[in-house]
């Protein structure tokens, strides 16, 4: 299986809505626009922040870290359960890697439980539980490679906090939410 790129622009610190550069400590909002098979990334300073635009994807709340201070980069555990939950229904095959990539990270932080697997169509599913509310999800073992796991990984970390130059955005809050696609792509066979 061929690993694809999730193409999603970087930060370059600059409100999209205003033009001013986010500065040192200020929150901001990110927003992702779904395209084709990729998103794109906007970021908004807080004044122009009117709420998610027309075709938000999701967004989340940040700031901008304080030079200075060298910070651990944190995400909030509901951030990455919420992403993982709006990608069920995803059929794109980069997408159920990330979600797959997305499990195992939760897994690891001892928020989702592995219980069982079965072969539907020569595919491997995984049934697994949530734990904050004993959920019951279905997720595709696409039998990734550890350098396609990598990959998918740091492209998890470029999402979710974007390259700002020097800046690392911190997330503080995960507000996700979401507009209805018309995603009719097909499942791989």
């Amino acid at each position: 299986m061929a690993q694809q790129q999730w193409q999603v622009d970087h930060s370059n610190g600059v409100c999209a809505e205003s033009g001013r550069k986010l500065e040192e400590g200020e929150p901001f909002y990110t927003v992702l626009f779904e395209e084709g098979e990729s998103f794109r990334r906007a970021d908004y300073c807080v004044e122009a922040w009117k709420g998610p635009p027309d075709g938000a994807y999701c967004y989340f709340k940040g700031h901008v870290p304080v030079k200075e201070k060298k910070q651990k980069l944190l995400v909030n555990d509901d951030l990455l359960t919420d992403f993982f939950t709006r990608l069920a229904d995803e059929q794109i095959e980069v997408r159920l890697q990330f979600r797959f990539v997305l499990a195992l990270i939760l897994m690891r932080k001892r928020k989702l439980r592995y219980d069982s697997s079965t072969d539907v169509g020569g595919r491997e599913i995984w049934t697994m539980t949530l734990i904050k509310d004993q959920t019951t999800h279905e997720v595709l073992n696409p039998h990734l490679t550890d350098d396609q796991i990598e990959g998918v990984s740091q492209q998890l970390t470029a999402i979710l906090h974007g390259d700002m130059g020097e800046y690392i955005a911190t997330l503080d809050q995960a507000n996700v939410t979401a507009s209805e696609t018309d995603q009719t792509d097909e499942p791989p066979s």
